[in-house]
């Protein structure tokens, strides 16, 4: 990470150290006030809380500011993006998993569990999630678990060109442009399993605006930005069943700012610090 980090400061001309400071947004359980990240599940065996500010700021010589990588992208939509104007906003990311970011009253909800919007319960008793307990939305919409599914129905005999289209493309995983094609071919198992996606996003989406009454939700992400606009709406009229308050619904948006997000967010971090 760090050399990552060293060599765009030297594309960009500048050394680390000249650096106002740098902001890091990591998946897991992030503590900026301690410096640390805990339970990052995409990462194997990174489970307790390491000291990732303080091993930063020594080896790049500037200081470092910590945040989750959902919220910090959601808050970078807040800011500059598809949430201006908002008070209340709701991020949800959907890629290889589901993350949220959550701002209440313009500020983020920072709390180590907040914004785990994957793993909010769609189906009592339902598919395993990576995370091993079942029927969260991310067994039903994380990509991961998406792919899964479709080689287990592909292995079982049920035709589709998914993963021809993955190997023409040159991937090893059914990435979100391998969907988007699979989608376009009229791919009738590819169909299946993002409808499925697109309910469980729905129920839980709503169960989260039902919590929190936010003025806006915000949809990134690989899938998300991906699938565009037509995916927005359809995430929102499955949501319209499930919303208490339906006669005020929140307003549906696809992120603006698109992969970029996550590091604008994470540069936020700097600029929001002083």
């Amino acid at each position: 990470m760090a050399q990552a980090l060293s060599e765009a400061a030297g594309q960009a001309g500048v050394a680390t150290g000249e650096l106002a400071g740098v902001g890091v947004g990591s998946p897991g359980a992030v503590d900026d006030a301690a410096g640390t990240v805990a339970q990052a599940g995409n990462l194997p065996g990174w489970t307790d809380p390491f000291p990732l500010r303080a091993v930063l700021s020594e080896q790049l010589g500037a200081e470092v500011r910590l945040g989750n990588d959902v919220q910090v992208a959601t808050d970078a939509e807040l800011a500059l993006g598809a949430g201006r104007g908002c008070s209340s906003l709701l991020g949800v990311f959907w890629g290889t998993g589901v993350g949220g970011g959550i701002v209440i009253d313009g500020k983020p909800l920072d709390a180590p569990s907040a914004g785990e919007l994957g793993h909010v319960v769609v189906r009592i008793g339902g598919r395993q999630c990576p995370c091993g307990r079942y029927g969260c939305l991310e067994a039903y919409a994380g990509r991961g678990s998406m792919e899964q599914r479709a080689r287990k129905l592909h292995a079982r005999g049920e035709h589709t060109e998914l993963f021809k289209i993955m190997e023409k493309r040159g991937r090893d995983r059914l990435s979100s442009g391998v969907w988007a094609r699979a989608l376009e071919a009229e791919d009738p198992l590819a169909h299946r399993i993002i409808d499925e996606a697109v309910e469980a996003l729905g129920a839980g989406v709503a169960s989260a605006v039902n919590l929190l009454g936010v003025e806006a939700v915000v949809i990134g992400g690989g899938m998300g930005v991906r699938l565009g606009e037509p995916f927005a709406r359809r995430i929102e009229q499955a949501m319209m069943p499930h919303l208490f308050a339906d006669d005020t619904p929140p307003a549906v948006r696809v992120a603006a700012l698109g992969d970029l997000g996550g590091a604008i967010g994470a540069s936020l971090l700097v600029t929001s610090s002083g």
